[in-house]
């Protein structure tokens, strides 16, 4: 086959990339630039787009023998992901960059672009498997759950599963790919994984939303909506915080208050116990799947919030459009904007963003 390997610069692309053409593809190496600030440097593993990473990834190319491209995905990615970042969080919830960058970036644009030029497959190091099953192709986690990236995957569709491809998927661990990296010579073998938000290398999120967004004054409420205290921005708090609240009223009990809610559209921010982050039904529209959509109706499922939370059990609904999920147990501190993506056993499902919430512990309770 003829190969596209999306390489980052990372130690995971570059084995990727190695295996692909151990395997014999044809495999031309090309690293996405997804920003405009072109002397932008890493800080320690932050980040994953600077320009140590373009350089890093060209040398392993070279290594290899294949030809190795930069392209140009800024504007794309300026307004595909970081744009709607800022505007997730405007309007109260809280967003997932790396899902939205899979899902327009790296699995629209580039495999968009991939095709066009003839190529057959993208390949990244992504862990996770691909199964040839009676419906076509399915994605299913990793063989090491602790590295596995199925969720942060669950976005691809079915046509788009056809034509992706991960060398990684069945590797027992990531200490086996460095130990490869190092056996080939790759200069990358012990680089220090990314992490945190690769256009906010410094990890001030608050800061940076500051910046873009603006800060004003609101009220923090308590759930009977007394005022207990004042904030600088809503869009500096996420569903489930407890740090850097500063209320002004303690709560009756003493204990802990968390946040609830976040209310833009009034500026507020609505804090109470840690028993009322317990969610007992979550639900949204914004969904994909991955391969044959699911009979309409309900079906049991296991579904997960975050990239690292544990699947729970679940029954979900397809009716209209958008998709109901109620777990056997409810789940922790959901913010609408979230990413849900839905598991029959190691295999996905599909994924919608989260919507709406409904707590398990009513108002009063």
């Amino acid at each position: 086959m003829r190969i596209l390997a999306a390489m980052s610069g990372g130690v995971d692309s570059a084995v990727a990339a190695a295996r692909a053409v151990d395997e014999g593809h044809d495999v031309v190496g090309v690293h996405l630039a997804l920003s405009r600030a072109g002397g932008t440097l890493r800080t320690g593993s932050r980040g994953c787009c600077t320009i140590e990473d373009a350089m890093d990834a060209r040398r392993a190319a070279d290594l290899l023998g294949i030809p190795f491209y930069v392209w140009d995905f800024s504007e794309r990615f300026r307004d595909d992901v970081i744009d709607d970042f800022i505007s997730e969080y405007r309007a109260g919830r809280t967003p997932n960059p790396c899902m939205r960058c899979n899902e327009k970036i790296k699995f629209a644009a580039l495999l968009e672009r991939a095709l066009e030029l003839g190529f057959d497959a993208v390949c990244t190091g992504h862990y996770a498997t691909l199964v040839d099953g009676p419906d076509g192709r399915e994605l299913h986690r990793a063989s090491d759950e602790a590295k596995d990236q199925s969720y942060v995957l669950g976005v691809l569709t079915a046509e788009q599963l056809t034509h992706t491809y991960f060398p990684l998927g069945t590797t027992p661990s990531k200490a086996v790919v460095r130990a490869e990296a190092a056996e080939r010579g790759l200069t990358v073998a012990q680089k220090p994984d990314s992490h945190d938000i690769c256009f906010i290398p410094d990890g001030d999120t608050r800061g940076w939303l500051t910046e873009k967004v603006g800060a004003e004054q609101g009220q923090i409420l308590d759930r009977d909506g007394a005022v207990v205290g004042r904030h600088e921005g809503a869009h500096a708090f996420t569903v489930g915080q407890r740090r850097g609240l500063q209320l002004g009223v303690p709560a009756p009990d003493g204990k802990p208050r968390f946040v609830l809610e976040v209310r833009p559209v009034t500026n507020t921010v609505v804090v109470g116990p840690k028993e009322a982050l317990a969610t007992a039904e979550i639900s949204g529209e914004r969904h994909s799947w991955a391969g044959r959509a699911p009979d309409t109706g309900a079906f049991a499922c296991h579904a997960q919030i975050r990239a690292h939370a544990e699947p729970v059990p679940a029954t979900a609904t397809w009716q209209g459009g958008t998709v109901t999920v109620v777990p056997d147990e409810p789940f922790d501190g959901v913010a609408p904007g979230q990413t849900a993506v839905l598991y029959d056993g190691t295999r996905v499902v599909g994924q919608f963003t989260i919507a709406r919430t409904v707590s398990a512990v009513p108002v009063g309770a």
